[in-house]
């Protein structure tokens, strides 16, 4: 089992000459976002996607390491994209920010976020959180509106303009997660996974072939304009509580406010198998823990990971 966490160095041992030793050898790195070997631990970037028909397809979504799928208002979705170990050129199109995201991303320490902006409201929370705020004001460089789509809908932004305006953003480091590329023992064959929101439904369809989960949303593959289908190498229901908050959309609808901190149940998807699991955060300045019903790790495949944030009791 592969421990993402572990930094260490193996010493050499003595050899047959006398007072000479061979020269320790760095152990093998490995992301703490993806458990993938050889890979550097870069600063860590977050970018709210928006995830509306209108907005479709997605740029630079299939390079995350993490993407979160979260509920806004009206029961429609959005997606937290988190990059560390590979830039792409663009990524969008870029929507505002909410306030459950203060909580789920100070686990990455203070990382930067790139967002096209927030409520009035909302702003003194956000410029007060652990992070690195990156909106359109604050990197104007950054950002651009592409053509053939109508505002909001056109926003991107280049993730290493938006790193250079956040350089102490925190690097890469363990959130929890553990990765094997043994399959664990136990779980039950599943081909296929819907998660339903009001307003949204998430498909992942296992491709035995590629070994990844093939991403689809509300019924309709999930492409992106570089004509790469969004997959996962580990999907995760994660069933959480979400309420209502106290801030509202334009339209006066409430904004859910979506917990990602305490304990609760959770699918895990991998091989092409469902996995029955736990979770646990005890605070927002660490990462989650996923073990099995024996409470045991439960390791996931190395690659990317889609984490669902499904309201507990419905799905």
């Amino acid at each position: 089992m592969l421990l993402v966490s572990c930094g260490c160095q193996r010493g050499g041992e003595q050899n047959g000459d006398r007072g000479t030793q061979p020269t320790p050898s760095p152990s093998p790195t490995a992301s703490p976002f993806t458990g993938e070997a050889g890979v550097r631990a870069g600063p860590v970037l977050a970018v709210k996607v928006d995830n509306v028909r209108p907005a479709r397809p997605h740029t630079g979504v299939e390079d995350a390491d993490l993407v979160y799928v979260e509920r806004v208002e009206s029961g429609l979705s959005r997606l937290v994209a988190v990059y560390s170990g590979r830039l792409p050129d663009r990524v969008g199109p870029v929507r505002s920010a909410r306030e459950s995201d203060l909580e789920l991303l100070e686990q990455f320490g203070r990382p930067a976020l790139g967002y096209s902006g927030v409520q009035s409201r909302l702003r003194p929370l956000l410029e007060g959180a652990p992070l690195y705020p990156v909106p359109p004001s604050a990197a104007p460089d950054a950002y651009t509106r592409g053509a053939g789509r109508p505002a909001p809908h056109n926003l991107y932004l280049r993730p290493s303009a938006v790193l250079a305006a956040a350089p102490q953003a925190s690097t890469a480091a363990d959130i929890g997660l553990v990765f094997d590329k043994r399959r664990p023992t136990g779980g039950e064959a599943r081909e296929r996974h819907t998660v339903r929101f009001p307003a949204a439904s998430f498909g992942f369809e296992w491709s035995s072939g590629e070994g990844r989960w093939l991403v689809s949303f509300d019924g309709e593959p999930a492409v992106g304009t570089a004509g790469v289908r969004l997959s996962a190498a580990t999907v995760v229901v994660q069933y959480v509580t979400v309420r209502g908050s106290d801030f509202r959309d334009r339209g006066g609808n409430v904004t859910p406010y979506t917990e990602t901190v305490g304990t609760g149940d959770a699918l895990v998807l991998r091989d092409g198998r469902a996995f029955e699991a736990r979770w646990e955060r005890p605070t927002a300045s660490v990462g989650t823990r996923f073990s099995s019903p024996d409470g045991s790790p439960l390791p996931f495949a190395v690659g990317p990971v889609w984490f669902v944030l499904a309201e507990a009791g419905r799905d």
